[in-house]
């Protein structure tokens, strides 16, 4: 892996873990009543789907080790 193709990683990274952490605090100061249970939800999914692209792309800057 190239030096640029680590550094696009790394900006994509710290654009997710920005957008994860704006959906953790959009979740956390959203009233919690019925009209807004839905938007919530719809919140916390994309908040995990953005944690699941974090990892995978962490994953790829770790070097394969043979033990």
């Amino acid at each position: 892996m190239t030096e640029i193709e680590k550094q696009k990683i790394y900006d994509t990274l710290e654009a997710l873990k920005l957008e994860h952490l704006d959906l953790e605090d959009a979740i956390h100061h959203t009233p919690k009543t019925v009209h807004t249970q839905l938007q919530i939800s719809r919140l916390k999914k994309r908040k995990l789907l953005l944690k699941d692209e974090i990892l995978q792309l962490e994953n790829m800057l770790i070097p394969d080790i043979i033990a």
